[in-house]
């Protein structure tokens, strides 16, 4: 979603999101980059105290949401988990969809040709690194995010389009891995469904969309997942 005060409809679109499609499901997993920057549990934006509250409803109302850490959201704990209700997901998580083993994950670890990034991604992740960064000002953690951001984007107009997807080996070994043969995971805005032949079986990786010009999800059920994606109005 990458939520920010910045863009206003897409968080609307994704409140009523919560209020209408999510309501009454058996349980909502968002897999990272809920916020298009988290700078710690103190974070001051709007769009973090509006996101509790509605995510909260949520959950009282029944259905449990599971929050998954992408590259944009790293740095949220424990504390703002309790505020919005959510429960804290490891990346991968392995699960069951009404019988069907399925691996969820942010998506950015099966990007292995983009190694700067593999590597940036290594050292920020550090529980060193994070425990210096949730210890200073909130001012200066804002200034590096953006900063981050900054030199993020200008990193990407430089590399060709093919190495910030997934690598099509490094998802066949982690499909096999886990002994799994559905992924879902995000990351790449590349949404779709596509199948990947393995020891014989087919496996769908199913990639969610981001929520800037459109908004959707991969809804799953007994009978199957489905891609749902519309465009902001």
């Amino acid at each position: 979603m990458h939520l920010t005060d910045e863009r206003p409809v897409a968080t609307g679109r994704f409140f009523r999101f919560l209020q209408e499609d999510a309501a009454g499901a058996d349980a909502l997993y968002i897999l990272g980059d809920l916020f298009d920057a988290w700078v710690g549990d103190d974070h001051d934006a709007q769009v973090a105290h509006d996101t509790a509250r509605q995510l909260k409803s949520l959950v009282d109302a029944g259905t449990p949401v599971y929050f998954m850490h992408g590259n944009r959201d790293f740095m949220l704990a424990a504390r703002y988990a309790a505020q919005s209700g959510m429960t804290l997901l490891a990346d991968p998580a392995r699960i069951d969809l009404y019988g069907v083993p399925t691996l969820l994950m942010h998506g950015d670890t099966l990007c292995t040709d983009d190694t700067a990034y593999q590597a940036f991604r290594r050292r920020v992740r550090h529980p060193l690194t994070l425990a210096l960064l949730r210890r200073l000002p909130l001012a200066l953690r804002h200034r590096l995010a953006r900063q981050a951001r900054a030199g993020s984007e200008a990193a990407k107009a430089g590399k060709p389009a093919e190495i910030m997807d997934v690598n099509a080996e490094e998802v066949v070994h982690v499909l096999r891995e886990r002994q799994v043969c559905r992924l879902i995971h995000g990351h790449t805005h590349r949404p779709a469904r596509h199948l990947h032949a393995i020891d014989g079986q087919d496996c769908e990786r199913w990639v969610v969309p981001d929520w800037y010009a459109r908004w959707g999800y991969v809804a799953c059920d007994a009978a199957g997942c489905a891609l749902r994606i519309e465009y902001l109005a």
